[in-house]
């Protein structure tokens, strides 16, 4: 059985000057991969997610329910340009950025 060290001591042996090893013993292929990876696993799937929220926000209407980031359950009961207004009890309305907005459920058709 081969030992861990023993591989680690015959690995820069087995490299030639100028072969693929040596590109990726240089470093420059592990900053690139990681940045990538990065991209695809951070940053990407939140710029999805923003623009999915954007979209719910720009469809939101009267009568739709939602839920707040507080956690505040209400029915949509007028939009302003940065505001809504909601229902959150018989006679209470509230007033919210837009941007509260966590999720919406349509209104039900009748």
């Amino acid at each position: 059985m081969i030992s861990v060290s023993t591989l680690l001591a015959t690995l820069p042996l087995a490299q030639t000057k100028g072969g693929p090893a040596d590109f990726l013993a240089n470093g420059a292929i592990m900053p690139i991969a990681l940045i990538a990876i990065f991209y695809f696993l951070m940053i990407r799937p939140q710029q999805k997610q923003r623009k999915e929220h954007a979209a719910r926000l720009a469809a939101l209407q009267q009568g739709d329910k939602v839920v707040t980031s507080a956690g505040i359950y209400g029915i949509v009961h007028n939009i302003k340009d940065t505001t809504v207004i909601l229902k959150v009890a018989e006679g209470t309305m509230i007033e919210f950025d837009k941007a509260a907005v966590a999720t919406v459920a349509k209104k039900e058709a009748k």
